[in-house]
């Protein structure tokens, strides 16, 4: 397990060294995911030497409460680690990146209950997107009711998360200190859940972000939390100062900017090795193509850059402030969204450089394709988030729940 801090006075150096103890962790799996992506891809799920190797490694802790064991290790280092691991296989990358954020979850938690679902060595929290479900205040807790998609991570999660709207008993809204409906995310053993098999994909295929549905399901209060609600936190460590889905912008950031690392190593290897047809030279010395390679790597590079610059530089203003302004939340969203798009653009340029050798299921291009423009349409890629910010920029109200 992962040691606990040894004590203030050598917080950064502890820091540092936690911080390449993860990356290290996550190097040392990346072999085993990559030799088994043909089978996590066919099987449409994590495949059980891939899982045994990732818990082993405690990556699906990183984001815990230390009194439970974890790391307590912040969204650049995150990002880092979904990198990494995304390089090797994409989908064992975004279910790392899913888990860490559900994970962080633990700190909202008394100890008891947290332990019950975060103790076991292969445990992993999943949960779907949008307040879909229905909380029914009861004795001791509530009725939940409700059907949730998208939950990376679901096939191996050992328990599941379902975010409700909140009910009193007579049916009546419960209406929280801002004057809006109240709203919970409830945790449940995965095993009581109806799952779905609705995750048929072209690209992320072993995330198996299926669905889930529960139908008046006793849960207790102990085992329900408000992830936005910094009261309910029982921890003083930065990492929890942060949204969840600032997190996931993190870690998902990170695996994009992985298959575009992957990608581009690809295409290195390819073009030592190829001649394309009616061409006058190879690949490899073509003065056309280490034009096209280099403007790929300083786009790609640009973007993990700022990405990384900006997590690095708003953990040590949390760190120092243990707040996050509306500002600061506005660059790591600006910062991951640009990431992920410049990345989807320079893994659609390797594909065409790579010509008919891309199209062959046997070569890494197609699927390395597939999985990046499955990541391209998620959430945290929206254009839309670019107007968000901007009008945090000219000092106008986002009003978005993504910030």
């Amino acid at each position: 397990m992962i040691k606990p801090e040894p004590g203030l006075e050598r917080l950064e150096e502890h820091g540092a060294q936690l911080a390449e103890s993860c990356l290290e962790r996550a190097r040392s799996v990346a072999p085993v995911l990559a030799a088994a992506h043909d089978r996590i891809d066919a099987e449409r799920k994590l495949t059980d030497d891939v899982l045994q190797a990732m818990h082993g490694a405690e990556l699906f802790r990183m984001t815990l409460p230390r009194a439970l064991g974890g790391g307590e290790v912040s969204p650049q280092v995150l990002a880092q680690m979904t990198e990494i691991i995304a390089k090797a296989d994409a989908s064992a990358g975004w279910c790392l990146g899913q888990g860490s954020g559900c994970a962080m979850s633990a700190a909202f938690m008394d100890p008891e209950p947290a332990r019950q679902v975060f103790g076991p060595d292969n445990a992993a929290l999943a949960w779907g997107a949008g307040q879909a479900g229905k909380a029914v205040a009861c004795q001791g807790g509530y009725r939940v009711t409700g059907s949730w998609q998208f939950a990376s991570g679901g096939k191996h999660a050992t328990w599941l998360g379902g975010h409700c709207k909140v009910f009193e008993a007579d049916g009546s809204p419960r209406i929280n200190k801002d004057g809006r409906q109240a709203d919970r995310t409830a945790l449940f053993p995965r095993a009581v859940a109806q799952m779905h098999d609705d995750w048929h994909v072209m690209g992320l295929k072993g995330t198996r972000s299926e669905g889930y549905t529960v139908t008046d399901l006793s849960v207790a209060a102990p085992l329900t939390l408000d992830r936005d609600d910094q009261a309910e936190c029982r921890s003083e460590a930065p990492l929890y100062v942060f949204p969840t889905t600032l997190v996931y912008a993190s870690c998902f950031s990170g695996v994009a900017l992985g298959i575009g690392r992957g990608a581009l190593d690809d295409l290195i290897t390819l073009a030592n090795t190829k001649t394309q047809r009616s061409a006058r030279s190879s690949m490899a010395d073509s003065p056309v193509f280490h034009t096209q390679i280099a403007e790929l790597e300083a786009q790609w590079g640009a973007a993990r850059a700022y990405q990384q610059s900006t997590l690095q530089e708003v953990w040590e203003i949390v760190r120092e402030t243990g707040a996050l302004s509306v500002e600061n939340r506005a660059r790591i969203r600006l910062a991951a969204t640009y990431a992920i798009n410049q990345t989807t653009d320079v893994v659609h340029r390797v594909y065409r450089l790579a010509g008919s050798s891309a199209i062959f299921e046997k070569a890494p291009f197609e699927r390395r394709f597939r999985d990046m423009h499955a990541v391209s349409q998620q959430m945290q890629a929206r254009q839309s988030h670019y107007e968000t910010v901007g009008r945090q920029i000219m000092g106008l109200d986002s009003n978005s729940p993504h910030m």
